[in-house]
Parts: C-alpha cells; structure tokens; sequence
C-alpha cells in the first residue's frame, strides 16, 4: 500500500483460497468415501480375509521397507477374525462409485481442463444419491438395524487435517508473494541441482508435510524435464513417510491409535522407510532414463 499497491494482496488471497477451497472439497469427498465404506465393513471384511489365511506377520508385512521390518517381526501369526463379517448393503457399489470418482477426477483435468475436484464431487453426488436408494430400500424391507446415512460419513472426515491446511497453504501463499520462496528456488535448484533438490524435497515433506512442500513448489515452478518433475512427485509422496507428521494419514493414525502409534514409535522404524525411499528414486532414474533429456 505504501507503493500505491492494493489489488496485490487481494490477488493473493483468492487464489490461496481458492486453492484450498479445491484441495478441501477433493479431500472431503474421498475422506467421506473411505469412511463409507468403513462403515459398510469393506476393510473390516478385507482385514478378516489377510488373517485368516494363516499366513504370518512377516508374511503380511512385505514391500521394500516392510520387507527389512518383516524379519524383526515374531514367526506367530495374526489372531484370526472368528466372528462372522458380512459386507452390508450397497458395499459393493459405493466401492465401485468410489473409483468411478478418481477416474472422473482424472478426466476433467486432463480431458476437459478443469479442476479435478469436479470429478471427485460429482462421486460424491452419486454417493449421495445412492444412500438415498439405500435408505428407500430399507425402509421399504423393514430393515433399519443397517441403515446407511451419508452424512454419518461426512460428519466423521478428518477436519482437523482439513482445516490444518488452510493455515499452511495461505502461509506458503504469503511467502511466495514475499520472495522467500523465490530465493529458496534459487539456492536450491540453481546452486544444487534439480536432483539434489528434489531428492531433499522428500526430506522436507517428512518435516513439514507433502501437501505444503508440493504446493511450494508448483509456486516455485523451477525450470526443469518431465522426468524430473516425475521425480519431485515421487520424493514429495514417499518422502514424507519417514516421520509420522509427514503425511495426513501419519497424522490422522496417531489420532486414531492414541499411545500405540506415536512419533517416536515411527522414528524407530525411520532407518527402513530411508532404505526404500533410496530405492525408490534409484528405480525411477532407471525406469524414467529416458524422460530427463
């Protein structure tokens, strides 16, 4: 305002808002997905089924860091689910209007142009109507022991995280439109590398969260090959394993798992997930060769 300039900080301000309001609606639907078919007892059919094959826990555990976790686990197996698990009306479909959703999700943005959060929505709306058929369907059965509510679901999203993002998007907005993240695109991908960049990136979204660290780059956009922005997408994904507050579901988890799954009890396991954060960077650069010309 002192340089006669007031419309920067509006500009500013929408578009973080606009961002988060996307990033919030996307993350909603797919929270209110999941916890659909939580309630539908999809993962706890799912759960019986891994236990009762007999199979061990280190059987259970295998990718590349579960696989070095799997031999420090004991030879005993699971306990198995004894109890009769039935999926319940609708599992099936709410299933498959779930992955109806990333597939529109993905359409709209690379076939129409527009925002991939339309694509998760309109699921959404499908999910909505189809509890609607549910709800009539029992009703008219006499069957209210099971009955499905939509908004049950809604109710139970993560809103903390969702609303954890509204401060650390507007944050990053601010901080670009200052010019820290300008300098600190300049320090890292000029003087490092795009490489050694990327690579410290993951680190960062172990910190921070992958979210933000991602959200920070686009707002970098550092010059850089397809294959190396394949490579910022994977490290900001796996990356942010590596601690517990790396990632949404870290967060979330520790929420639900309350003095079971704390931060030092994934620290102690950190040396694994680095090990196949390595080899996941080391297969992308020979898969990918190609792409970084």
């Amino acid at each position: 305002m002192e340089h006669g300039d007031t419309h920067t900080p509006e500009q500013v301000l929408r578009r973080g808002i606009e961002y988060y309001t996307e990033l919030f609606l996307f993350l909603l639907a797919a929270m209110t997905f999941v916890n659909a078919m939580g309630e539908r007892q999809v993962f706890l059919v799912l759960s019986k089924a891994l236990v009762s094959r007999g199979g061990s826990l280190r059987r259970v555990y295998w990718l590349i860091p579960a696989l070095f976790l799997s031999f420090l686990e004991p030879r005993t197996s699971p306990e198995p689910i004894r109890e009769n698990v039935d999926l319940l009306p609708g599992a099936g479909v709410i299933v498959g209007l779930f992955v109806l959703a990333i597939v529109m999700a993905v359409s709209v943005e690379h076939f129409l142009y527009m925002p991939a959060v339309l694509g998760m929505m309109t699921g959404l709306g499908f999910l909505k109507l189809y509890g609607y058929h549910l709800k009539r369907q029992q009703h008219a059965t006499g069957t209210q022991q099971d009955s499905f509510d939509i908004f049950r679901s809604l109710e139970h999203a993560e809103w903390d995280t969702l609303m954890f993002f509204y401060g650390i998007i507007l944050c990053v907005g601010g901080l670009g439109t200052l010019g820290y993240l300008g300098l600190l695109s300049e320090s890292m991908y000029g003087d490092l590398g795009p490489t050694t960049a990327n690579i410290a990136v993951g680190f960062l979204s172990a910190l921070i969260d992958n979210i933000p660290v991602m959200f920070a780059v686009l707002t970098m956009m550092p010059d850089m090959n397809e294959g190396q922005w394949l490579l910022v997408t994977l490290t900001a994904g796996v990356g942010g394993s590596m601690l517990s507050i790396g990632s949404a579901a870290g967060v979330a988890v520790m929420g639900q798992a309350r003095g079971i799954y704390t931060f030092f009890a994934h620290l102690k396991w950190s040396w694994a997930i680095s090990l196949g954060y390595a080899a996941s960077i080391w297969v992308h650069f020979l898969v990918n060769a190609g792409r970084f010309s």
